[in-house]
């Protein structure tokens, strides 16, 4: 998810009242909560490395236990350098307790979406997706920015029910979130069906690879892409209307099996390369030749508004190096 919705994550934890049980609680619940994101810096890499990268190391096992002992470490350092009156007492054992409480909030969120999290790096490369929720969701910002500030507008005010608001945004999110899986699972159901009867009905092939991509503020609908061993298509689908697919399927030259990672036509990409890193990013991923390039894109991502974020553009060799 975006960095805003992880410090709105973090802030309303604190408004729900864990702010209360220790100095430092909010800024801490807030940097926690985008602090596996550190990881951005692999941007500076340039052309694609960094995809191979991002949402692996610092969002897996041993960085949930190592970053909030980090980030705890230096929260009690700035209340050693600046101490303050005006707030609580540092309380070191739920200072922890926020910083990890924040963290694990992180890679959480990120699963929602179609990008990808590596949940279990370093033991496994696996992406893991939720496919529910859209990367920047405003009906999730409206919640918890209305959450955070009408539980800070009461408690400035003396109220003494100040953290019920934040308690209801949090729930909400809760719910969406939830209504969300079910409409991404019934709509990837429901074109799964389809496709094996419109395309394949004998239904020998192997069952299709469904991905039901959220989309920007119609949480109701879903932009269905899909592929089987040989071919891909898409589609789209609303709740209440069911899924619509699009008569055009086309080859993705990927060789045998939805989650191949191989590069076709017997092109090499050296462990370092871009390509290498393109693909082991790729979900679902797709190969043209235009004119005397290779280009890759992947399916979740071919949206034109996009632009070449999501495309890599291979030189075509001019000798095919044997294998």
């Amino acid at each position: 998810m975006d960095n805003l919705t992880h410090s709105l994550a973090g802030a309303i934890l604190g408004q729900m009242g864990l702010k209360t049980k220790t100095g430092l609680a909010m800024p801490t619940l807030i940097i926690a909560a985008n602090i596996p994101d550190i990881d951005a810096v692999a941007v500076l890499l340039g052309g694609h490395q960094h995809l191979a990268l991002r949402r692996g190391l610092t969002h897996g096992p041993i960085a949930m236990v190592l970053l909030p002992v980090l980030l705890w470490a230096a929260m009690l350092a700035w209340d050693k350098w600046r101490p303050s009156e005006k707030r609580l007492p540092v309380h070191k054992g739920w200072l922890l307790a926020l910083a990890y409480i924040g963290t694990l909030s992180h890679p959480a969120l990120d699963w929602l979406n179609n990008y990808g999290v590596r949940l279990l790096e370093p033991f496994s490369s696996q992406w893991f997706y939720g496919d529910s929720i859209f990367i920047i969701d405003l009906w999730i910002w409206a919640a918890l920015i209305a959450g955070v500030w009408i539980s800070l507008r009461r408690e400035k005010r003396g109220n003494t029910n100040w953290r019920r608001p934040a308690v209801l945004g949090f729930f909400a999110v809760c719910s969406y979130i939830f209504a969300n899986g079910m409409i991404t699972g019934q709509a990837e159901s429901m074109a799964r069906d389809q496709i094996i009867a419109r395309y394949d009905p004998t239904a020998s092939m192997l069952e299709p690879e469904v991905v039901a991509n959220p989309v920007p503020i119609a949480f109701w609908q879903r932009e269905i892409v899909w592929r089987d061993e040989q071919d891909y298509g898409s589609g789209s689908y609303s709740l209440g209307t069911g899924p619509v697919l699009l008569g055009e399927v086309r080859p993705h030259n990927m060789g045998q099996g939805a989650a191949s990672r191989t590069m076709p036509f017997r092109v090499v990409a050296d462990p370092g390369s871009d390509a290498a890193a393109f693909l082991f990013w790729s979900r679902m991923p797709v190969l043209e030749q235009q004119d005397d390039a290779l280009i890759i894109r992947d399916q979740r991502f071919m949206d034109p508004r996009i632009g070449d974020r999501f495309l890599l553009r291979i030189p075509v060799p001019t000798e095919i190096p044997a294998r």
